[in-house]
């Protein structure tokens, strides 16, 4: 698959998610994924320079969250220029809706047993000393219904 947005098309879509409601980086990452149905998740490295650029444009403003987390707020300016693009605004989300609808994902099934799976995993790696011959075992599962999936 190309790239998901084209150039700039992010930035819109930042915003947008900004505007209904102010955000930290991570949110806005999570944020966009879930539009998408999981077909596509931004990186930190494509996100925060985009919140940058945002904000020397003046169309947010950062303010410390704490825990060296930044809040955005969209500004006037922002919302002035969400409103002169408007149907190329409309259009990203209605296609990322569309990624969503074709996408298996966020499925209820696979979402479960990505839980499921992640849960296990934690518990086990947390749970104590692992023997040698228990992290061979675990490393194996993983990789035999990796490579199950893979032959799906």
């Amino acid at each position: 698959m190309g790239r998901f947005f084209d150039h700039g098309d992010l930035r819109f879509v930042v915003l947008k998610l900004i505007a209904e409601k102010p955000s930290h980086g991570y949110e806005l990452i999570k944020a966009i994924e879930t539009a998408a149905g999981g077909a596509y998740s931004p990186s930190p490295g494509v996100v925060y320079p985009t919140l940058t650029l945002l904000e020397e444009l003046g169309y947010v403003v950062a303010s410390d969250a704490g825990g060296g987390k930044k809040l955005y707020t969209i500004t006037p300016e922002g919302e002035a220029f969400l409103a002169s693009n408007e149907q190329p605004v409309r259009s990203l989300f209605e296609r990322m809706a569309e990624a969503a609808s074709a996408s298996a994902a966020f499925s209820p099934q696979i979402l479960r047993a990505r839980e499921n799976l992640k849960t296990a995993l934690r518990l086990k790696l947390h749970g104590g000393q692992l023997s040698a011959e228990q992290i061979t075992a675990i490393a194996k599962a993983l990789d035999d219904a990796a490579a199950a999936i893979e032959t799906i």
